[in-house]
């Protein structure tokens, strides 16, 4: 499998303070790889980092062969780096229309593929996101990043904060997405749910990537110890 997104000994600091100690992962192309770890262990600032969102001061970020490091963010996201952040960031006074062709670029999914995708977006498209549910604007988060036709796409605690029915029609969405050959790099807690999906996982522990493998190698002994409350 080639490697589509490679994160080699990435340092990131806010100020003074540093955030990631080295951080190591890769995703390869039409993967799903889980990144995993406690509250305030380094999971979205590396997903920041590699977004362009904040800068590292260590480390190589190598996207289809080519090195991220000084990209601004918008330049990253043109070359097929679609995210989903945490807490949806939907644009609260434009509609789901507008929110949805703002950042569009041509490829396989268009508007009326995205409708088709989350049928809930079409009937709602000319509300505007700060009306929806919590659910809706997740799926309208996850709509915006699939209209940049990203090679590569991020979902930051994709069903966070979600009722469990609408959690289960995330989770839904993204194994659609997986089977449509997506490569995608997800930050969750839900194992449950997480693990039949991924093909390779990697943890964080303090801003440090402790342990990586297949999901039928995490053991109880490891999810106590490195995922456990």
């Amino acid at each position: 499998m080639t490697d589509l997104l490679t994160v080699t000994g990435l340092e990131t600091f806010y100020g003074p303070s540093q955030a990631l100690f080295g951080v190591d992962l890769k995703v390869g192309e039409g993967e799903v790889v889980a990144l995993m770890g406690r509250n305030g262990m380094g999971k979205t600032t590396t997903i920041a980092s590699i977004c362009g969102l904040e800068a590292y001061a260590n480390g190589k970020v190598t996207f289809k062969g080519k090195d991220l490091t000084g990209l601004p963010s918008f330049k990253i996201a043109r070359l097929g780096v679609g995210l989903v952040p945490e807490g949806r960031r939907c644009f609260p006074n434009l509609t789901v229309y507008e929110n949805l062709i703002a950042a569009a670029r041509p490829g396989q999914w268009s508007l009326e593929k995205v409708y088709e995708f989350f049928p809930r977006l079409k009937e709602r498209r000319d509300q505007y996101a700060n009306t929806l549910s919590g659910g809706e604007q997740q799926m309208l988060a996850i709509g915006r990043a699939l209209m940049t036709n990203p090679d590569l796409l991020m979902l930051d605690e994709a069903t966070e904060g979600l009722a469990p029915v609408i959690r289960q029609e995330i989770w839904q969405a993204v194994r659609n997405l997986k089977s449509t050959g997506q490569s995608i790099l997800i930050v969750d807690k839900t194992l449950s749910e997480l693990l039949p999906i991924a093909d390779n996982c990697f943890i964080l522990e303090k801003g440090v990537t402790v342990w990586s493998g297949k999901p039928d190698q995490l053991t109880s002994d490891l999810e106590d110890r490195y995922l456990g409350v």
